[in-house]
């Protein structure tokens, strides 16, 4: 397929063409004659990959006229927009949910609602949040995988005792910051040895600071990358800055180790408090068993109790993408991935919720998480934040990551990086609307 939306996407920049498909290395087992074989590319290695590498064998042994090939690929995304432009795309790609709208504005993907429609699989079978991020535009792009969603996660021996519990840890930002501020310490030299929260630690969503004031980077069809609500957002990255001293906090953090390793910042002790998705109880298992911690929602300003409970969620998802040789049995295999008991089991062993709207107690009781229902919970909240619904998802992404460093760092206040974001952010879309949505 190579649709004038495709191509444009292509020559403005979104795309990158990285090492040839053929150069991956390929996670299967032989296929068996007279099946129709599915080509499933997915983004996930190591035990991720395993474990849905499982599944796929799950499905294969459930029936007897598909055979899903597996196929462990880096730079999924940009690889499956190459292989749609050249007509030879695979049949499922495990892709993110903030790809959604530009694949879909590129035409790059099949509409999945007539199938996903007569299945079952509608609006009420799944949480709204996740649903709601896989429609746009009138048609359905994907069904989840495995989903995740993000909350405040909390070293019990770093907090005094009033705050050991999930009941009495503070509410609010401004108990927070009065809390973590009061855990930082330095040595005899300046140099700081604990910090209760660093912003960056991982720096994972740095476009969602003004979501926890309220904020959005878009309304409807205008970005509002500047607005009261985000400048809020980033003093309060600036706060902490301030509080630790900026060249302290990065030298800090330049001793932290990989998120997946025991010098992980906070399974190491450095940092007291972390912003952290569900399946972090994972990597705490397997590198610091030991390690006493709860997780809670995000706190909320003060003036704002209406967003209490409020936290990021996210998806990994199945599309197929438009060219596709087996659309019909490609969904078959995705739907297949939609029954609660393989969704669950999925979730499980990913150690992250389950998107559905219906979830069995098994899997609560069962789940790595000692705090799985509060996930769960997070991802039900009218306050769930999710990563802006618009084909330059990419670009905001990468703005703000900078609006951080400039704020951060205190190289420029909050409403000075927001505002020149802004402006750079306004071109990129009047750019994307003629090029890729053909919009004067």
């Amino acid at each position: 397929m190579t649709g004038s939306g495709l191509a444009a996407l292509v020559g403005i920049g979104v795309v990158t063409v990285g090492a040839l498909v053929s150069s991956e290395v390929v996670v299967q087992r032989p296929e068996k004659p007279g099946r129709v074989v599915v080509i499933y590319w997915e983004k996930w290695t190591g035990s991720e990959g395993i474990e849905m590498q499982k599944t796929v064998d799950a499905f294969n042994r459930s029936q007897d006229h598909i055979f899903v090939r597996y196929l462990s690929i880096a730079g999924v995304d940009n690889k499956t927009l190459l292989a749609t432009a050249g007509g030879d795309p695979p049949d499922v790609a495990g892709l993110w949910a903030g790809q959604v709208t530009q694949f879909s504005d590129a035409h790059a993907l099949t509409d999945l609602k007539p199938m996903a429609t007569a299945a079952g699989l509608t609006e009420n079978y799944y949480i709204k949040s996740y649903w709601d991020q896989l429609n746009y535009r009138g048609g359905l792009w994907g069904l989840p995988s495995t989903p995740a969603s993000v909350a405040m996660h909390v070293n019990v021996d770093k907090m005094p005792a009033a705050y050991r519990d999930p009941e009495n840890f503070p509410k609010t930002i401004e108990d927070f910051d009065a809390l973590v501020d009061g855990l930082n310490q330095k040595s005899g030299d300046g140099r700081l040895k604990l910090a209760g929260f660093v912003p960056s630690e991982p720096g994972w969503w740095q476009w969602a600071w003004g979501g926890w004031f309220g904020g959005k980077l878009i309304d409807g069809d205008r970005l509002t990358i500047n607005s009261p609500e985000n400048v809020k957002g980033f003093e309060w990255v600036r706060h902490f800055g301030a509080s630790m001293g900026a060249q302290q906090m990065q030298d800090f953090q330049s001793g932290f180790g990989n998120f997946s390793s025991p010098q992980d910042a906070f399974m190491d002790g450095k940092v007291a408090t972390e912003l952290h998705g569900v399946y972090k109880a994972n990597y705490i298992h397997l590198y610091n068993p030991k390690m006493h911690w709860f997780a809670v929602p995000v706190p909320y300003p003060k003036d704002r109790p209406d967003l209490a409970g409020h936290g990021i969620i996210d998806q990994d998802v199945l599309m197929i993408p438009l060219g596709a040789k087996h659309p019909k049995e490609a969904f078959e295999f995705i739907r297949y991935i939609q029954r609660q008991d393989v969704m669950e089991s999925l979730c499980i062993r990913h150690a992250k919720n389950s998107p559905l709207a219906k979830v069995s107690e098994n899997f609560f009781n069962h789940h790595p998480n000692p705090f799985i229902r509060l996930f769960d919970q997070i991802a039900r909240s009218p306050n769930a934040i999710s990563a802006p619904k618009i084909g330059i998802s990419a670009q905001i992404g990468a703005e703000m990551s900078n609006v951080f460093q400039e704020v951060s760092l205190g190289h420029k206040t909050p409403k000075e990086a927001l505002d020149e974001a802004q402006d750079r952010l306004d071109g990129e879309w009047k750019t994307y609307k003629e090029q890729v949505l053909h919009q004067q």
